[in-house]
């Protein structure tokens, strides 16, 4: 006879034994032979010392899981124990990077296109990331998870989403309310996102203790943003001046994604987007990256591909005869 004791301090006790100890009934249904005893935030195995190290080696794999992505279904549960019905997972299933986090009730947030999931790896390797692409691409969503996924796995103390309160043809003096009334449904996508992520009443507490920030991009002037995972969202409507003081504010294990749509830009005719010359100027530094998403990465309404190819193709051909017109302009030179 043998004994160990596993120590649950890492993970939510709760994800661990389920509802009503359900998944702890699993595990004891799974290990017969063995006597399972749990206490607090440990659990005791007692037995024959090949039938404790298989057990204790599949509870690390239900631990590591959990550390990674705080949620974990019965099934999933059975499927890291070997449960015969379910099938046993493999390493590569615990290790799979498309899983990004869950959110409530085990709601599985996934990359799920070729790009966003070269968002997730390069993000482990890279400080700042610029996500270039159209609208419907999941630059921001993936974003947000990549941002939510850090903030559980304690790799960062907050999370601070900004965007530039810049209208898209409506005047922000004519909406009704305060100044946060006016520009809070500028920043509604990003509260939808978080939504999907975090369960409400834990929401509401990082908001009230401003683990969670999300304010216009004005906001950040003057402040040095440190252990936090930053996303500034829409950046194609920041000036090059905002956009340098965003990236100045980048402190000490700090991470920043700054998510745009070079092709919507909504600033007024007389002011260039500050997101065309950082994508250019910035290349190449290590420890920043670009990743342009494209048609095929979105996820949205089978439509909305079709609806932004016809645009890209419009726009080529104005550029091509705006083209014509000034070279056609050009004064000829008289013979001599």
């Amino acid at each position: 006879m043998t004994e160990t004791i596993i120590n649950l301090e890492t993970v939510n006790p709760i994800e661990f034994f389920g509802i009503n100890n359900s998944k702890f009934e699993i595990l004891k249904r799974k290990f017969p032979l063995l006597k399972i005893l749990s206490r607090g935030t440990q659990i005791k195995l007692s037995g024959q010392p090949a039938e404790v190290a298989g057990a204790e080696l599949k509870i690390n794999q239900v631990i590591k899981y959990l550390e990674r992505n705080g949620h974990l279904s019965e099934n999933y549960f059975s499927k890291i124990l070997g449960d015969d019905e379910q099938g046993e997972i493999s390493q590569e299933d615990l290790n799979n990077n498309d899983i990004l986090v869950f959110g409530p009730n085990g709601k599985v947030i996934r990359a799920r296109t070729a790009n966003q999931k070269l968002m997730a790896t390069v993000s482990e390797k890279n400080d700042i990331i610029f996500a270039i692409g159209p609208a419907g691409t999941g630059k921001t969503y993936t974003a947000v998870a990549l941002a939510v996924r850090a903030l559980k796995n304690k790799a960062v103390r907050k999370i601070i989403l900004t965007r530039p309160a810049v209208e898209a043809g409506e005047s922000l003096g004519f909406l009704p309310g305060d100044l946060k009334e006016k520009i809070d449904p500028y920043l509604r996508p990003l509260y939808d996102a978080l939504d999907d992520m975090i369960p409400a009443d834990k929401l509401s507490y990082y908001m009230a203790n401003r683990i969670i920030e999300i304010a216009p991009l004005a906001y950040m002037r003057g402040r040095t943003l440190d252990n936090s995972f930053i996303i500034l969202d829409e950046a194609q409507n920041s000036t090059d001046l905002q956009l340098k003081m965003f990236l100045t504010r980048i402190g000490a294990s700090a991470k920043a994604i700054i998510t745009g749509d070079l092709t919507q830009v909504d600033l007024p005719r007389n002011q260039k987007s500050g997101l065309f010359k950082a994508t250019r100027i910035l290349k190449g530094i290590d420890g920043i990256a670009q990743i342009n998403l494209t048609e095929d990465d979105v996820v949205r309404h089978r439509l909305v591909k079709m609806i932004i190819r016809a645009y890209d193709k419009e726009s080529q051909y104005e550029e091509e005869r705006d083209e014509a017109r000034v070279k056609n302009r050009e004064p000829k030179t008289n013979p001599e």
